[in-house]
């Protein structure tokens, strides 16, 4: 049955609070790396993100989906929860003690590109020239936005470790991205989400006691609580509540129109982090960042289609 106006209309809101959220999350996640040990907040994160999933699945019609799970089910999910929760959130929060999180936020503009030309090597997926243009594109522009518009030699000479962690957090998304591919067929994406944030959690929790020990969880008593409001914000609205809006614009407008709303989360999260923590808009951020993300809107759009196109073909 074709949806609704009204339903399309929400489904489009939502989404668009959802790339809001996701935004949102880099100046959340740099005010907490600068407040907390980084590891055990991401630790807790994942761990509120999944009480409310679980929530959610219980809502939706009971925790049975986690009982049917196969033992190799389960370990494509803690595969997919190394690379995708500890992997991801290890070098997105260490990365954004050091580096601005407008800044940071550019680094989303690469994963389509890196896991398309991955795609590409590893399956086969069949590129065009409109699909390499904006992957050169969305390159171009993030070395511009991270670089600082400087040249190869000296940015390699100066560069610190804030931005090569940040390229962790794409190595990290590619590989979970393609490790979803082979290994997690056949599962939703609720029980998916549930499962990884789960997983992750335990694995954050273990690595944060190996390398910043327990001392630390003992100094989060003396957390301001503004750093407190922005994990919860992390948790509960970047994770849950963005993911939940997310499978919306799946079910409703399909997974090519959802997936086109990631382009704007590099502009909220500039926006963002220039509004809430005063970061300066340097040109070379925004020039680049406009051309990351109109790359990323060229890769997008001649994969999958125009919105109407998208949509209609949804209703059929």
């Amino acid at each position: 049955m074709p949806s609704t106006s009204a339903s399309i209309r929400t489904t489009h809101l939502r989404l668009l609070g959802m790339a809001a959220l996701w935004g949102a999350s880099w100046p959340w996640g740099r005010v907490i790396a600068q407040t907390m040990p980084p590891l055990a907040a991401a630790s807790l994160r994942f761990v509120l993100a999944s009480l409310a999933l679980l929530l959610w699945m219980h809502w939706r019609g009971g925790l049975q989906p986690l009982l049917r799970l196969t033992s190799k089910q389960w370990l494509g999910l803690a595969c997919a929860a190394a690379f995708g929760v500890l992997g991801y959130s290890t070098f997105f929060m260490l990365g954004v003690q050091l580096v601005p999180a407008g800044k940071a936020s550019i680094v989303v503009t690469l994963n389509p590109a890196a896991t398309l030309l991955l795609a590409a090597l590893l399956f086969g997926e069949r590129l065009n020239a409109r699909i390499a243009l904006g992957m050169v594109l969305a390159v171009v522009g993030a070395w511009i936005a991270i670089a600082g518009g400087v040249s190869m030699d000296s940015w390699l000479e100066h560069s610190g470790r804030g931005e090569l962690l940040l390229l962790g957090c794409v190595a990290s998304w590619v590989a979970y991205t393609l490790i979803g591919r082979v290994v997690l067929k056949g599962l939703d994406a609720l029980t998916t989400t549930t499962v990884t944030s789960l997983i992750g959690a335990a694995m954050l929790g273990g690595t944060s006691l190996a390398m910043e020990g327990t001392a630390s969880w003992g100094r989060l008593a003396a957390t301001p609580w503004t750093s407190w409001a922005c994990l919860a914000a992390l948790a509960l609205g970047a994770t849950a509540v963005a993911y939940a809006w997310f499978f919306d614009g799946v079910k409703t407008l399909g997974a090519g129109a959802a997936a086109g709303y990631i382009s704007l989360v590099p502009v909220f999260g500039i926006l963002f982090s220039s509004l809430w923590l005063g970061e300066a808009l340097h040109p070379s951020l925004l020039i680049g960042g406009g051309i990351a993300v109109a790359g990323m809107a060229i890769m997008h759009f001649a994969r999958y289609g125009w919105p109407r196109r998208q949509i209609a073909a949804a209703n059929t």
